[in-house]
């Protein structure tokens, strides 16, 4: 496990933010256009729209303030910064997933060969598993699911990104089989949601060693 001591410089941490931020937009965008399964988080958000009717986006970020919110309680005391921040994040994290998603969308990925959409959805999930471990490695702000994941990993689990993924998972799959088996189907879920649920946690702890290395682990605990 790291030293409390390690410290990257902000300039650094902000290209890991920024760099993660676009990266996992990528990635999002490019599951929902090939249409091979998306995040467990995601799919649960395009169940409950088949559900409630409600705009999916708007479910994400429902979901994302309560996730927001959660986190304060694991955290065992109140950050605003760190509340506010998840919220934006949120917020422009949306509006780039909907422009990366158009533009391939534009290019015709929706119209490809079905092997092709799958390695391109299984793709997606390996963009956006590198992009967690940039901006949870930079720790200015973050997506609150993955900022969960973060703190069950360094203040519950003694560093384990697999175990921490795993948790993080339950709820969403567990609105998806109660969605299913009340609209009687599920959505959003395919070969791509299954390669994210087995290999979140691996694609992360291997890119937190194998990509940019020199990135550490910025966590901050209660006493920092």
């Amino acid at each position: 496990m790291r030293s409390d001591s390690i410290k990257n410089s902000i300039q650094a941490r902000i290209i890991g933010l920024v760099s993660g931020l676009v990266l996992n937009a990528f990635g999002n965008g490019l599951c929902i256009s090939a249409n091979m399964g998306s995040g467990l988080w995601t799919a649960s958000a395009v169940n409950m729209n088949k559900w409630f009717g409600w705009n999916t986006g708007l479910l994400l970020f429902i979901i994302g303030v309560m996730n927001a919110i959660i986190n304060q309680f694991l955290i065992k005391r109140f950050d605003g910064k760190r509340l506010i921040g998840e919220i934006l994040y949120v917020m422009f994290f949306s509006y780039f997933v909907n422009v990366f998603t158009n533009l391939l969308n534009m290019v015709g990925v929706p119209s490809l060969p079905i092997v092709i959409r799958t390695i391109l959805s299984c793709l997606g999930v390996v963009f956006f598993c590198v992009a967690i471990s940039l901006y949870q490695r930079a720790n200015i702000v973050m997506h609150p699911n993955d900022d969960t994941t973060n703190i069950l990993r360094f203040l519950y689990l003694k560093g384990n990104s697999t175990a921490a993924q795993i948790i993080d998972f339950i709820p969403p799959i567990i609105i998806i089989i109660i969605s299913g088996i009340t609209i009687h189907n599920v959505y959003s879920v395919n070969i791509g949601t299954v390669f994210s649920f087995i290999f979140n946690g691996i694609l992360i702890a291997t890119a937190d060693k194998w990509i940019w290395p020199a990135l550490k682990h910025n966590f901050k605990t209660q006493n920092n």
